[in-house]
């Protein structure tokens, strides 16, 4: 499947539209700079577009299987992992304490992108071992960071996180796994896990699950729920690979996408674990996994949505069908029919503005990490946290939709496997609900994130927004751009009051919950899009530049006015869907 990674756009952000001196100088003894990563960048494209891509299509109509208890996954992947760890690319963004480059996280948000686009299925192996390695170097013991960090970080060992459980989803503090002290500080871990992406695999080497947990004494909900570290095999005092973990995979789970993903049910039968962090803290443990995830499922969203816009705009400019406006040819290629223009560059408003927020995002990760201002560590933290799960919802429902858009180009070819668009749609779909449900998503943001700071950080992040809105204005020349997206904002703000008002009321915070996200999200993509217009409008006339300016005239033209629509249902308030009662349902 041809894939061509997004290095022009790349490039364009880093080094004209988002100032990255910040990571030059949190990086600088790495050697960091916007050379560095265009160069990083560049062979990570040509990883995804020559050895994972060619991989995505067979890699679907095979899938993965299961032989007297062991996983086979598809042909081609163990090899490419290989390679892949090999690169060094499991440790770009890892501590260099435990063999990691300590290159920023900014960089592998980008990677990340491109493995998703390139090939979804593979980019979950090492996008949860460091989900995994992140957990570990906050919360365990030196003795478990120095046992499995070197060998995670260095991709000999995978990692994979067990939370779900049948009777315990989104609601962790149902879950039943119970963890027994040993008496030699290890743990037997009993209980039966569900939806455990990458929980098994026939790569080599080991695989370090994270498992939610009870202790014997453990109360009911989420204040009961430790974390343990179990590994598929245990580790000799040398380092090798002991005997067998007594944990199995029960089946793998049949699934609508990511086929060649191996998705695990996992039975732990008094597993030998370690306890990670504090006991009863496991959730506060798992969740420094979890927020990682989350952005990173963010970038599944973006890049599945950019590779299936390279597919159809290949196809639209091949394609000849009718005659388009002002081409007296017919048949004419459907490139020129404005019904799909409008779905290739309502596909690229997204991709471009979300791929500028996630930079910007990530730059204020760097910044939250790195930065020896305590001050301004807290400043950007806060920032993640505001919009992590707008990055999560917001970008893997765009992405979704624009797969789906992608696919109607194709038209009856798109219904069929071997043109790949039928895959992208599938595997999108579940972007928008691991790591959390997008409704989830929107719950967190309008009933937890508003409320930070004393419900001031969204204000204070509008201010900021609005700052940098004024000073594309003052570029000149863009304000047919300009001024729909300060319009949007003030809309936002007045939105943003009324629904803090009201989030006492739980009905009324879950009723705009959902819309609130998806104006908070078109308003910033808003935001990017008047920062490229002015970068491109000061850049000279190139031929990125003039499509700078146009996408983002599609953009606040014919996608920002939804935040309008978005008002009047976020108004309207819970009363409409709670009128109707359960058994009419």
């Amino acid at each position: 499947m041809d894939y061509t990674p997004p290095l022009d756009d790349l490039r364009f952000l880093l080094t004209q539209a988002i100032d990255t001196s910040e990571l030059s100088t949190l990086f600088a003894e790495q050697g960091f700079d916007n050379d560095l990563a265009l160069t990083l960048l560049e062979e990570a494209g040509k990883f995804c577009a020559e050895v994972i891509a060619p991989l995505n299509l067979p890699g679907d109509a095979t899938g993965c299987r299961l032989e007297d208890g062991k996983v086979i996954t598809v042909p081609g992947f163990a090899q490419a992992y290989a390679t892949y760890a090999e690169g060094g690319w499991c440790g770009l963004s890892a501590e260099p304490e435990y063999g990691g480059q300590g290159l920023p996280r900014t960089l592998q948000f980008l990677v990340d992108e491109m493995l998703s686009g390139a090939n979804l299925s593979f980019g979950l192996f090492p996008g949860l071992t460091r989900g995994a390695v992140e957990a570990i170097v906050a919360h365990a013991s030196d003795e478990l960071k120095n046992t499995y960090l070197p060998k995670m970080i260095s991709g000999e060992w995978t990692g994979a996180m067990a939370l779900t459980e049948s009777n315990a989803g989104t609601d962790l503090g149902l879950l039943r796994s119970k963890a027994v002290p040993n008496g030699d500080g290890s743990y037997a871990i009993t209980g039966t896990k569900i939806f455990i992406s990458s929980g098994d695999h026939d790569f080599g080497g080991n695989v370090i699950h994270l498992v939610l947990a009870r202790l014997p004494d453990a109360p009911e909900g989420v204040k009961g729920i430790s974390l343990f570290l179990a590994p598929k095999f245990l580790v000799n005092a040398d380092g090798s690979l002991g005997a067998r973990n007594s944990f199995s995979v029960g089946s793998l789970e049949h699934k609508m996408g990511i086929h060649a993903q191996p998705t695990c049910v996992m039975n732990y039968d008094n597993a030998t674990g370690w306890l990670v962090g504090e006991p009863g803290r496991g959730l506060n443990a798992m969740f420094t996994m979890m927020n990682a995830e989350r952005l990173f499922v963010g970038l599944q969203g973006l890049g599945i949505a950019h590779a299936a816009y390279g597919k159809a705009v290949a196809y639209a400019k091949d394609r000849l069908q009718g005659r388009a406006p002002g081409d007296s040819r017919a048949p004419a290629p459907i490139i020129g029919h404005p019904d799909v223009r409008r779905m290739l560059l309502t596909i690229r408003a997204f991709t471009e503005a979300g791929r500028a927020l996630a930079v910007w995002t990530a730059i204020r990760m760097d910044v939250a990490h790195h930065h020896t201002d305590a001050a301004e560590r807290a400043k950007a933290d806060a920032l993640v946290s505001l919009l992590t799960p707008v990055i999560k919802a917001a970008f893997t429902d765009f992405g979704f939709e624009s797969t789906v858009m992608a696919q109607q180009v194709f038209g009856g070819h798109g219904y069929v496997h071997e043109w790949g668009m039928e895959q992208f749609v599938r595997d999108a779909r579940i972007a928008q609900i691991y790591e959390g449900t997008n409704g989830v998503q929107a719950h967190d943001l309008v009933g937890r994130k508003l409320g930070l700071s004393n419900g001031k950080l969204a204000h204070e992040f509008f201010d900021l927004m609005a700052a940098e809105l004024a000073e594309a204005r003052a570029v000149g020349g863009i304000d047919d751009i300009t001024a729909p997206v300060e319009a949007a904002l003030a809309r936002l703000r007045d939105v943003t009051t009324r629904v803090q008002a009201r989030n006492v009321d739980i009905a009324e915070t879950g009723a705009a919950a959902c819309d609130y996200l998806r104006m908070f999200a078109l308003v910033s993509f808003g935001w990017m899009w008047a920062r490229m217009a002015a970068t491109a409008t000061k850049g000279g006339d190139t031929k990125l530049h003039e499509a700078k300016l146009a996408v983002a005239r599609v953009f606040t033209g014919r996608l920002l006015p939804q935040t309008a629509a978005l008002e009047a249902a976020i108004d309207n308030g819970a009363a409409p869907l709670l009128q109707l009662a359960a058994d009419l349902f």
